[in-house]
């Protein structure tokens, strides 16, 4: 909108089924967002409205609440659902911190899509060839791209923690500080906004599939969680002697008991699941253990002040909101019902039945509609709302054929 509409506090309304959009464009029933499908309001949050550095004219961003128009968030905002678990933990005195890292990918523009993806042409003039993970050079023949990615960071108060050349070709990784759940959220959408943008100004392509490129590690959106004190800051999940308390195991039973239910909010693609299918990082189980990176739940090493928790299963195609909410919501399940966790798991080991996750997009639709869990959580209009939509996807995506079928099925008898 104009910014004097803006400025003048003009409204700006939204048809509700937007919020169950699929990616292909289309709507589940209309009986799934109200059959009249009337308005929501945009509420933009005064704390996040961001003058764009990289437009060329001036154009601001504001990332918004969507709200009923008789005020309350509506169920089917993913912004909505995170501010309603932070308002449960505080109603026990207690605030989630979070943080997220985020791993992405840098191509060339891939014009055709039956083509895999490419890395850029380097400053010197090379294709990148996948030996460069973790190299403090790794990303000279893109400097100028990221010389301006810290710039808009900078600009738009993004503070970074670490950057890094991940594993796969061309494939970068931030660490975002640790905070406020819901601020982490709004830090991890603008950035990925971010990303595009400067990428197409440098004639690039940023994707943040959770697999696009075969036999290459995929990409992930691992949450750290921690739970602090309201007023003192202390964090609940270590005592005074510097040890695990039993809020710490309950928290972690809680996330075991709701991961196979919430895989498709953590994994919410058809590709997701090809990153998972590959379990080297990318752990689809909901084993706990110290410092083992073959576990879904991973407690890193570190300080009694600084314990948390590792969630290793969303995607960086994972919407932020959702991920967040759904994990922390887990937790809190397990804190409410003092849940025990599994016994902890580490070196080599096989993931036992109970802690297995659903491995493709059906599965996990088919565990979400089921679930019982989800329902309470997040409600029943979210969980059927969010399941139709993603169904769609799902059909949309059966009703091709992929090269695979026709390269090595056509011939056979």
């Amino acid at each position: 909108m104009t910014a004097e509409g803006f400025l003048e506090g003009r409204r700006l309304q939204l048809a509700r089924g937007v919020l169950l959009q699929c990616i292909m464009g289309g709507y589940p029933a209309a009986k799934f967002y109200g059959s009249d499908d009337g308005d929501l309001a945009l509420v933009a949050d005064p704390a996040q409205i961001h003058p764009l550095p990289w437009s060329e004219e001036p154009r601001a961003f504001a990332i918004c609440d969507a709200d009923e128009l008789t005020g309350e968030s509506s169920n089917l905002s993913t912004r909505g659902q995170l501010k309603k678990v932070i308002a449960r933990y505080a109603a026990l005195g207690l605030a989630p911190v979070v943080a997220t890292e985020l791993e992405f990918f840098v191509f060339a523009p891939n014009t055709d899509p039956t083509q895999p993806f490419q890395p850029p042409v380097g400053l010197d003039g090379r294709r990148e060839d996948g030996h460069s993970a973790f190299s403090v050079s790794s990303n000279n023949g893109l400097r100028p791209f990221f010389s301006e990615v810290y710039k808009c960071m900078a600009a738009l108060g993004l503070p970074r923690d670490t950057f890094m050349h991940e594993m796969g070709v061309s494939q970068f990784e931030i660490n975002l500080l640790h905070g406020d759940p819901l601020l982490l959220a709004d830090q991890t959408f603008l950035f990925k906004h971010l990303l595009k943008e400067v990428a197409l100004k440098h004639g690039l392509t940023v994707v943040c599939m959770a697999k696009p490129l075969a036999h290459t590690p995929g990409s992930s959106m691992h949450i750290h969680q921690s739970i602090v004190e309201i007023g003192s800051g202390k964090n609940v999940f270590s005592d005074a002697d510097g040890q695990p308390t039993a809020m710490f195991r309950h928290f972690i039973g809680g996330q075991q008991a709701g991961m196979a239910d919430f895989t498709a909010l953590f994994a919410p693609n058809v590709n997701s699941y090809q990153r998972l299918c590959h379990p080297f990082a990318s752990p689809n189980n909901a084993c706990w253990s110290h410092d083992n990176r073959a576990a879904g739940l991973r407690i890193p090493a570190s300080s009694p002040v600084a314990r948390r928790v590792e969630n290793r299963l969303p995607g960086a195609d994972a919407n932020p909101y959702l991920a967040i909410a759904a994990s922390l919501a887990a937790g809190l399940h397990g804190i409410e019902h003092e849940l025990e966790p599994s016994e902890a798991i580490q070196g080599e080991f096989e993931v036992p039945d109970n802690l297995s996750l659903p491995c493709t997009l059906h599965a996990a639709l088919e565990r979400l509609k089921r679930s019982q869990l989800a329902k309470e959580l997040f409600g029943k209009e979210f969980i059927e709302g969010y399941v139709a939509s993603k169904t769609m996807e799902l059909t949309s995506f059966f009703d091709e054929i992929t090269p695979w079928e026709r390269r090595v099925l056509a011939a056979q008898a």
